[in-house]
């Protein structure tokens, strides 16, 4: 029995059981298509080859065969499709494995599947089955498993490359070289309370540990010094276009996304509940918020409810774009204060907001270029344009694309950034526990407690990559993938 069922403290003879079995599920989409594959993983696979198709032998591993696929008692014709047959340990389960590739057709695939249906010890797959027993096989660990769910849920270019290179291993390696840097220190820790009293125990050995503890603190809290971006880049940002009433909030949304999503009228509060629309803006994911116009004096309770849902979206965003009115902004005195109070009143910081004034249409070029110069001297991004005529939009996007760069960054391998809430918990905990280490370890009589510290610090960090866990932390994973995966 593999030894990471112990390690990972699930139901062993359960899990056993289910491994017994051999499973098989349509991999490819669901409906018609030109080819469907059907992947089968267990100690069994390979009698799905020699009861479904008129070999007598085995076919030469990862190398397709074209064979006709029968029914395994009827010896009835399904169809004409390659097989391909991966023995274990060499496949993605690390099991045997077989693939037919077959027509994509609804009766193909269903008969197909029937036929597999009628072998015995055979069952179909659990919803990310085949991935959760090339986890068991130590084919993968978690991070690479949530990085294969993350690519398959990839809708644009930087989060394909994110979970591509988390796939690939990128923090599995980190995370690994963390766990075992505090292994390491741990049993030198073990060896002077076991040892100091009785033998030759190098003196320095605590003070070296300190040294090495206080480093690793460092890279931790570096690694989760980073805004969340990894997370952001991952599940989308979530931007909201905030304002008063008729200043554009619609108009921009609408611009954003070439189409008349949000209805735009003369008369001011046309919007009162939120219209998000998901877009892909140059690589990232982003959800953009059309909002209730924001005054203080309302005209009647059902505005009063959509001003009150402005600012929970406001607050609960990744990044707010505030948009203002060229002429009203004509009569501020002071920029700065004017828009600081704005971002206060909304409880939002200010770095996380990027202002757009729309109407100089409406307005001469002499009062536009005034306006630019002060906000050259501001401390705020703020950007120029008009959305009924077009203009500044450009510069707007660019800008947009800027402010999303430095909120969610590009994925590197060689520093791969957390982009998992799970990631983040565990290695907080581990920190914490690395940080008490090294507070109760300054007097020698507490080195026994200060040890304990640092084998829960091995095991937060061992719970991000597999190497301990549960089996309710591995449900949840594996329930987001598909049958076939």
């Amino acid at each position: 029995m593999n030894a990471k069922f112990y390690r990972l403290g699930v139901n062993v003879a359960v899990t056993h059981s289910r491994l017994k079995s051999t499973i098989y599920a349509l991999s490819s989409g669901l409906g018609k298509c030109g080819v469907a594959v059907i992947r089968v993983s267990g100690p069994c696979a390979s009698d799905a080859i020699l009861n479904m198709t008129h070999l007598k032998y085995l076919p030469k591993p990862r190398k397709a065969c074209l064979n006709k696929i029968i029914d395994p008692t009827t010896k009835e014709q399904l169809d004409n499709g390659l097989l391909l047959w991966f023995p274990g340990p060499k496949s993605f389960t690390g099991e045997d494995c077989c693939e037919f590739q077959v027509h994509g057709g609804r009766a193909v695939v269903t008969a197909v599947l029937h036929g597999l249906s009628k072998l015995p010890d055979f069952r179909t797959a659990d919803p990310g089955e085949f991935t959760k027993r090339s986890f068991y096989n130590n084919k993968m660990d978690l991070t690479e498993v949530e990085g294969l769910a993350d690519l398959i849920e990839a809708d644009t270019e930087l989060q394909r490359k994110q979970a591509l290179m988390q796939l690939e291993g990128s923090l599995r390696q980190l995370y690994s070289s963390w766990r075992q840097y505090l292994l390491e220190n741990l049993a030198y820790v073990e060896a002077y309370i076991d040892f100091s009293e009785t033998d030759n125990i190098e003196e320095l050995i605590l003070a070296n540990v300190k040294e090495n503890l206080e480093k690793l603190a460092k890279e931790i809290e570096n690694h989760l010094m980073d805004n969340r971006s990894g997370e952001l880049l991952r599940d989308g940002v979530k931007v909201a276009i905030i304002g008063a009433p008729n200043t554009g909030k619609s108009s921009l949304l609408n611009s954003f996304c070439s189409r008349e999503a949000a209805i735009v009228t003369e008369l001011p509060g046309t919007t009162r509940d939120p219209i998000q629309i998901p877009l892909e803006v140059s690589g990232y994911s982003v959800l953009l918020i059309d909002t209730a116009g924001i005054r203080s004096q309302t005209v009647d309770l059902i505005e009063d409810l959509g001003i009150k849902k402005s600012k929970v979206q406001a607050q609960s965003a990744d990044m707010m774009i505030l948009v203002v009115d060229a002429q009203y902004l004509l009569d501020v005195d002071n920029m700065d204060l004017w828009l600081q109070k704005h971002v206060d009143d909304l409880k939002v910081r200010c770095d996380k907001c990027l202002v757009y004034v729309n109407k100089i249409d409406l307005v001469s070029d002499d009062q536009v270029i005034r306006l630019k110069k002060i906000s050259l001297n501001s401390n705020w991004t703020v950007c120029f344009g008009s959305c009924k005529v077009n203009e500044g939009l450009v510069d707007m996007m660019r800008t947009f694309e800027y402010c999303l760069q430095k909120l969610c960054g590009n994925p590197n391998f060689e520093h791969p950034r957390c982009s998992q809430a799970r990631h983040r918990y565990c290695l907080l905990k581990a920190l914490n526990n690395v940080q008490t280490y090294l507070e109760i370890s300054k007097s020698d009589d507490n080195i026994d407690v200060a040890a304990q510290h640092l084998r829960k610090a091995s095991f937060h960090v061992g719970k991000i990559t597999g190497h301990v866990s549960t089996e309710e932390v591995l449900n949840i994973i594996f329930s987001k993938f598909c049958i076939g995966k």
